[in-house]
């Protein structure tokens, strides 16, 4: 059953989605050439408990980090690293805090120094397509018509969409129903109710869909070795439209 939020709820969540925002913000500042991913996850803890929220992400189901930390072919779910990033790199940073109860979940990915053209385009690609996504998270649609929205736009500029990871429903947990796949049929699936909260999250592959876990069990690369981009956002359903609440970052 898909939990729907109360006015209060959804006041609880924005400023919870308010917080991840300015976290987000401050790290993407920290992103450059020579800077390690362990010294990002370092920053992000410390900008969370700033702002007296928790990482979301740190100890669920074992994960070590505070963030996922995905460069170039990794998908998600990298693990940070003493790892420098290099010029020409792509660095996918997700994000989850924990405020007052209320989770809120984001991601974005963010080219280091100078990246190829076709990469630039990977990346702007993918954070349109979530653009359009989003659009379609209002009151009386089907799930699907937001997997299906992306899923166009993203084949339409030759890409494809990552098929073994989903979006998903998000609140007082940080991973609710229901899930929401970046592919598919539209006007199938659940009907959209005012009062849900969403995270969308469209990964996108320069290359083929497909992908696989690394032996730390955690990361996911493609398995062409070509790059891969990641944009999310915590979108709440109302009857005024959808409403982004953690939009600041970009």
């Amino acid at each position: 059953m898909i939990p729907i939020k109360t006015e209060e709820d959804l006041e609880k969540m924005r400023s919870s989605g308010r917080i991840l925002s300015w976290v987000m913000q401050e790290l993407r500042k920290q992103v450059k050439e020579n800077i390690s991913c362990l010294e990002l996850d370092k920053i992000a803890g410390e900008l969370i408990v700033k702002k007296k929220a928790t990482a979301a992400f740190k100890g669920y189901k074992g994960f070590p980090a505070n963030i996922c930390a995905s460069i170039n072919e990794e998908i998600v779910h990298g693990i940070p690293s003493a790892r420098k990033l290099k010029n020409g790199d792509i660095l996918s940073l997700d994000l989850g805090v924990n405020y007052g109860g209320y989770f809120s979940d984001a991601a974005m990915t963010i080219a280091v120094g100078e990246v190829k053209p076709e990469i630039k385009r990977l990346i702007e690609v993918t954070k349109e397509s979530l653009i359009i996504g989003v659009k379609e998270a209002r009151i009386s649609n089907h799930i699907s018509d937001i997997s299906n929205a992306i899923q166009t736009y993203v084949e339409k500029n030759k890409f494809s969409v990552v098929r073994q990871f989903v979006g998903h429903g998000i609140g007082k947990d940080l991973h609710e129903e229901p899930e929401i796949p970046n592919f598919g049929k539209p006007h199938l699936g659940e009907v959209i109710k005012n009062g849900m909260v969403l995270a969308i999250e469209p990964m996108v592959n320069m290359g083929g869909w497909g992908s696989k876990i690394l032996d730390n069990n955690w990361t996911a690369v493609t398995t062409d070795g070509l790059p891969s981009a990641h944009f999310e956002y915590t979108v709440a359903v109302t009857e005024k439209g959808p409403e982004v609440l953690t939009e600041l970052f970009l």
